[in-house]
């Protein structure tokens, strides 16, 4: 799952000072994007054993340990600015709060592999957002993206593939694309503000205010609920909290002052690929021509949609 690259400003096109060689920069980027892809069918199994809520504040909790942890280690921990404080908590409790516990609450009820395309179309809802609220301009090449990403949207729900008198499937497929919006308006918040921290020196507080809601929803809800003594679980939740969470969210930012800005924002689209392909191999998602179809319109529309904002990036610069 990947939170931070929508909350940075644009990564400079060659190298940062202080980043890895390129050989490793790509090696770390694609096991960030083996990472989260993975993860959507990982969370599944473990939607089995927790509550949602639990999940959520379990995962963001050991993130934020994490992260607090390597930023200490490396002389990067400080108390973020003023300034920074509106998009920390925009982000805190609509790109991570919100976004993880509605799709811990749609994934047990659609699938893995649906959920994690359904997820990546935000940059789609983006570009009505920011031509409405912050004045951008609906560039040829962005409006190709945003019609390629619909048709996708479109293929996933046509009635041939799609039971609409389903109504757990409804309210599951429903909560997904809520989720999606909330990460918009996340980043449309982000955009249009100045903030002076980086993305990785303000993720750990963003988690910091992410956890409060979760863990008021998860002593509500579920009371009485207990973590089962199963390594498994351990496993699971070590993967969901530390590795997806805090491990990938320092990598995305290092990646993203290593590399060039084209390879990394068009690289991540490789997690619900992943995501998908993860699903069929690990909880056995059938692959069908509609999730196909509907996968590689969405992937060219947020690729279309992506190589528009790079341009203006660059003119920009």
């Amino acid at each position: 799952m990947s939170r931070t690259s929508s909350s940075a400003p644009p990564p400079a096109p060659g190298a940062a000072p202080g980043a890895p060689a390129p050989a490793l920069a790509y090696g770390l980027f694609a096991l960030t994007v083996l990472i989260w892809g993975s993860n959507w069918p990982i969370m599944k199994i473990g939607l089995t054993m927790i509550p949602a809520f639990w999940f959520a504040f379990l995962r963001v909790f050991l993130g934020c340990l994490a992260l607090f942890a390597v930023l200490a280690a490396v002389g990067s921990l400080r108390l973020p600015k003023r300034s920074d404080l509106p998009v920390i908590l925009s982000v805190g409790m609509l790109q991570i709060a919100a976004f993880l516990l509605i799709i811990n609450l749609a994934v047990p009820v659609v699938g893995a592999g649906r959920s994690a395309i359904l997820a990546y179309t935000t940059p789609l809802w983006v570009v009505p957002g920011a031509l409405l609220l912050l004045g951008e301009r609906l560039r040829p090449l962005k409006t190709l993206g945003l019609l390629a990403g619909l048709l996708g949207v479109a293929i996933l729900f046509n009635p041939m593939a799609f039971d609409w008198a389903d109504t757990a499937q409804l309210r599951g497929n429903a909560l997904l694309m809520l989720a999606s919006l909330a990460w918009a308006v996340a980043i449309l918040h982000v955009r249009s503000r100045r903030w002076q921290g980086s993305p990785l020196e303000l993720a750990p507080w963003q988690l910091l205010v992410a956890m409060p809601p979760l863990l008021a929803g998860a002593l509500f809800f579920h009371p009485d609920w207990r973590p089962p003594a199963r390594w498994d679980l351990a496993l699971l939740l070590l993967h969901n909290g530390v590795l997806a969470t805090g491990f990938c969210y320092w990598a995305a930012f290092t990646v993203t002052r290593a590399l060039p800005a084209m390879s990394t924002s068009l690289g991540f689209l490789g997690v619900p690929v992943v995501g998908v392909l993860s699903s069929a191999v690990i909880v056995q998602e059938a692959l069908t021509l509609s999730v196909i179809a509907g996968l590689l319109a969405i992937l060219l529309g947020v690729t279309l949609v992506n190589l528009s904002d790079l341009r203006r990036n660059r003119r920009r610069r």
